[in-house]
């Protein structure tokens, strides 16, 4: 608190640094913040003040450093006052307001004294005001702090009130876009109201006219109910006549198998074809004709025999008549086609779907045209296709031709070799194939033979077999001899497996498996004859004993001898259930039609004039 200093008083210092009056008649009251400051008998009336007015004007006094509010000491500038030049004399006045004479200093200095005790009197009193000034400050700024606090947090309640309001605002912008969009939905949807009850309107009355239509149709349909169960009768009847022809039919189709069985029975389960090839191009400018050959014209299968007549050497003498007589089954003459031929097979193949084993043989010298018999030329096509892809063709057709009739067929189809007396997969290429194959039998309760790790093909049409057959084209063992630049060095065996079953008669057709063997067998040429050395005698030396034994089983079977030879070859052994009296063979007699063939030619239609007076017991079904 800063009190002003006139010229007659005296600074003194307390422990609060007040600066108070050695002299002066009174001190104006100071306001302080929060109380009240004492006014005067002429002002109780006017409102406290914190300004003087000096000279006419106002004038703020500073504040004190460290205070709230600034505390002003009032008192007009016209009067008397203690603190300025002009109140001096007043101090000598005594109590009583005179003055005092200049040389009474006792009484002067009693009042000073008196005026001295007053005034400390009123410091002590304004240090306890300045104390509780202090507190009430010290209180202030704890306020200050907390409503600080409160302003922060508030701050911060408003910043979120802030933000909370911007996205109320938003959520109304988008309630009032939504509430349009409804109230346009709402729009929409009246006139669609309106068009539905229009539409309602028209359905009514459509539905009063469909109604109508409904009990004429209730009537119709009562009368069809009439109908229908008369026509259920009706297919009641014709479904069991249906079954009766079913029944019939299939009646028919075994007494067919039978009479078909019966009919090639007839003609032998051992037959024998005789095939002349026709000369090639470049064989006719050796040769002019087949003057040394005689068979019956293309159309006359009542007469089938071929005739040898070998003839003189030029420079010699012609050698008696002779001539080699020679009667078989069928004799095909070069102008003979491969359909021609297949023709006379093919009811022997649909004994194989039947379910009995076919084997067909293909037999004769090198070159005789065997494997274009039974194969075909590289270059096949319809017209040339040989006995194996025509048996393959056949056998998908009329398993084709039985499946309305319940029947269902599964194929598997092998293609293997026979080459110096080991087993050799025509499937796999030569650098696959692993250890030699063996034949064993399937079960010890079964005469059905398998070759483990021979390739068994399921095919589901003849394309499939086609491929096969071009597979083991290229992987024959073929080689240069004296009488063909390719010769056949190994018998070729085509197997197809045949299993077939009537599930609505639960009748299965196979016991072990019908099987369709088509085998084109080497060379019958003898050693001397192809000149063979090394690799080539010793296949030439194989090929001629398994054919040998071929012969020696065929006889052993026509003539019910009690030991069969299968075991002597690889062949006869493979082929034993075909060979047997419960199959049906087949064999080609391959001859070529050069004079200069004739040794072998004759050979040849020996061996199969033997094969042909053979007589093989009743051939039966492999059928549940």
């Amino acid at each position: 608190l800063l009190l002003p200093r006139g010229p007659h008083m005296e600074q003194k210092g307390n422990a609060d640094g007040w600066q108070v009056p050695l002299a002066g008649k009174a001190l104006s009251q100071l306001p302080v913040p929060g109380l009240r400051a004492k006014r005067g008998p002429s002002d109780e009336n006017q409102p406290p003040t914190e300004q003087v007015r000096s000279g006419g004007a106002w004038c703020q006094e500073g504040l004190k450093p460290g205070m709230g509010r600034g505390i002003a000491l009032l008192a007009p500038a016209s009067s008397a006052s203690p603190f300025l030049p002009t109140a001096a004399p007043a101090l000598a006045a005594g109590n009583d307001g005179k003055k005092r004479a200049a040389w009474d200093l006792k009484g002067q200095l009693s009042d000073m004294r008196t005026k001295v005790s007053s005034y400390k009197d009123k410091v002590q009193r304004l240090d306890g005001e300045n104390q509780q000034l202090k507190r009430q400050l010290q209180e202030q700024v704890v306020q200050n702090r907390e409503l600080s606090s409160q302003v922060s947090t508030l701050s911060s309640a408003l910043h979120t009130c802030q933000e909370q309001a911007h996205q109320r605002l938003h959520e109304v912008m988008e309630l009032s876009d939504l509430k349009q969009q409804l109230e346009e939905q709402v729009t929409s949807h009246s006139r669609t109201i309106g068009q539905l009850e229009g539409t309602k309107r028209d359905l009514s009355s459509l539905l009063e006219t469909r109604e109508v239509k409904l009990k004429l149709a209730e009537e119709g349909l009562a009368q069809r109910e009439c109908e229908n169960k008369e026509l259920r009768g009706q297919v009641a009847a014709q479904l069991q006549v249906m079954t009766q022809q079913e029944e019939r039919l299939h009646h028919l189709e075994m007494e067919r198998r039978r009479l078909h069985n019966l009919v090639q029975e007839l003609k032998g389960n051992i037959r024998v074809f005789c095939r002349v090839r026709p000369l090639l191009a470049w064989e006719k400018e050796r040769q002019k004709g087949l003057e040394h050959l005689h068979f019956p014209l293309q159309d006359n299968k009542s007469d089938p025999h071929v005739c040898l007549s070998p003839q003189s050497h030029v420079g010699r003498d012609r050698k008696g008549d002779v001539k080699y007589d020679f009667s078989f089954d069928r004799v095909f003459s070069p102008a003979c086609s491969q359909e021609e031929v297949f023709e006379e097979i093919a009811l022997l193949v649909q004994s194989a779907l039947d379910g009995y084993h076919v084997c067909i043989f293909a037999y004769g010298q090198t070159g005789s045209g065997k494997t274009y018999t039974m194969e075909g030329p590289d270059d096949m096509s319809p017209e040339t296709m040989g006995m194996i892809p025509r048996a393959v063709q056949q056998v998908f057709q009329g398993a084709r031709e039985l499946e309305p009739k319940g029947w269902q067929y599964c194929f598997t189809a092998n293609f293997l070799e026979i080459y110096n007396e080991s087993l050799r997969d025509l499937l796999v290429g030569r650098p696959e194939r692993g250890a030699e194959l063996e034949i064993k039998r399937v079960s010890q309760s079964s005469e059905e033979l398998h070759v483990p790790n021979l390739r068994y093909v399921p095919v589901d049409s003849e394309d499939e077999v086609l491929k096969l057959l071009r597979t083991a084209k290229a992987n024959r063992s073929v080689a240069k001899t004296a009488l063909n630049d390719r010769s056949s060095r190994s018998h070729s065996l085509f197997q197809l497996r045949i299993e077939g079953w009537n599930r609505s008669r639960d009748l299965h057709s196979v016991c072990e498996c019908a099987v369709l063997s088509l085998v084109d067998l080497a060379g019958s040429e003898r050693l001397d004859k192809s000149f063979s050395k090394g690799e080539r005698l010793r296949e030439t030396q194989a090929i001629n004993t398994s054919l040998s034994t071929l012969g020696l089983v065929i006889m052993a079977l026509s003539n019910k001898e009690p030991h069969i030879p299968y075991r002597n070859s690889k062949l006869t052994y493979l082929l034993q259930n075909s060979l047997g009296g419960n199959s049906k063979m087949l064999m080609f007699v391959n001859i070529s039609p050069l004079e200069e063939n004739l040794s072998e030619s004759l050979n040849s239609l020996r061996f199969a004039s033997k094969v042909n007076e053979c007589v093989i017991g009743t051939a039966q079904a492999n059928r549940k």
